[in-house]
């Protein structure tokens, strides 16, 4: 039986509409061989807010931890230069940063002087620069967080976005019961991410604990807060339950090790070498050894490849054993852990009585 043919007016309009879809892709090739994105893509573009497609990141209580944060993201997206770190589908590209004082405004100018039209300031207005964000780092003091987002306007302002905190001692159900006294809503709650960075991020070189989420954070999601937070130095993700130890360690720490490399220039300053050029090699050393473990090599190694017997090093080495130097720092290490905790609790002078 033979097959009926086509008419021809079906032939026509099917061949004009394939003519039509041949000359749209030729357009978009030639779109992005003259290095632009394809029609439907520049549009999506240019509904999105800003017309560049990126994330709006206001800081709340930009100190010196959200100046440095600031300028690590800003320097990052200045460079040329990639990392290993995954990049999120959204980054960054439009910045606030929110003090309390002139003082304060200042200080972001300065210190932000080379990215000053990327940032604006604002100087004793939360709410404007909130409801302009899609993500918020909350950087400022503990003390301070539950008068900034225990209001109607502010839980408006925050629904749905992502709020990063890097305040110590304060878990994320603390600041959930700020924003929510009487429960999160059905939908569109903000998402709370808690992180603590430490003072090192002041010259990139942070070690910042963030929270593991539970449930977990969709994948885009926890990829921005990752390549946030390596803008100013490394990265782990940890439980809950150890965020109070790992404030203790990577938040104190800084002062553990100063006050060794603080006292080790004594130690030298003390037979002769003079002072300034005791606190730098003091530092190169440590900086040094630092670098051998992250490249893996394991401390006791390190310990045991400049101890020669019967040489100078087990001989000081003894006298720290002597002295129980391990166990003294192990325990400095569990007492800011406790007193990380209490003050999570809202305890206070928990330093006041000793045991």
């Amino acid at each position: 039986m033979a097959r009926d043919l086509a008419p021809d007016w079906i032939l026509e309009e099917a061949l004009g509409v394939q003519d039509t879809s041949a000359q749209w892709f030729k357009d978009q090739l030639v779109s992005m061989q003259d290095g632009k994105a394809p029609a439907y893509q520049r549009q999506d573009q240019e509904e999105s807010k800003g017309n560049d497609g990126g994330l709006t990141l206001t800081v709340l209580g930009c100190g010196t931890m959200g100046i440095a944060i600031l300028g690590g993201i800003l320097d990052s997206l200045a460079s040329d230069s990639k990392d290993d770190t995954p990049t999120p589908a959204k980054l960054p590209t439009r910045f606030h940063a929110c003090v309390k004082s002139a003082k304060g405004a200042k200080r972001v100018e300065n210190e932000l002087s080379k990215h000053k039209e990327k940032v604006q300031i604002h100087q004793g207005d939360n709410l404007k620069a909130v409801q302009d964000a899609e993500v918020v780092l909350l950087g400022c003091k503990p003390q301070m967080a539950a008068g900034i987002l225990d209001n109607d306007d502010m839980r408006a302002a925050l629904k749905g976005k992502l709020l990063l905190s890097i305040l110590a001692g304060v878990p994320e159900t603390q600041l959930g019961k700020s924003l929510y006294p009487n429960g999160p809503p059905s939908q569109d709650a903000c998402t709370v991410v808690r992180a603590m960075p430490n003072t090192a991020a002041a010259v990139r070189e942070s070690m910042t604990v963030i929270n593991i989420s539970n449930p977990p954070l969709p994948d885009d999601t926890n990829a921005l807060v990752i390549w946030v937070f390596t803008r100013i130095g490394k990265v782990v993700q940890l439980p809950p339950a150890n965020m109070d130890a790992c404030t203790a360690l990577c938040g104190s720490g800084p002062a553990f090790a100063a006050v060794f490399l603080e006292s080790m220039a004594a130690g030298a300053i003390a037979m002769g070498v003079p002072r300034d050029e005791a606190y730098v090699m003091a530092a190169q050393t440590v900086r040094g050894t630092t670098g051998l473990m992250q490249q893996g090599e394991h401390p006791a190694v390190v310990r045991d490849k400049v101890s020669t017997p019967g040489g100078c090093t087990i001989g000081g080495l003894l006298v720290l054993e002597e002295n129980s130097f391990r166990g003294t720092v192990s325990r400095a290490v569990r007492e800011a852990t406790v007193v990380a905790s209490q003050l999570g609790q809202g305890k206070q002078g928990v330093n006041g009585t000793r045991h």
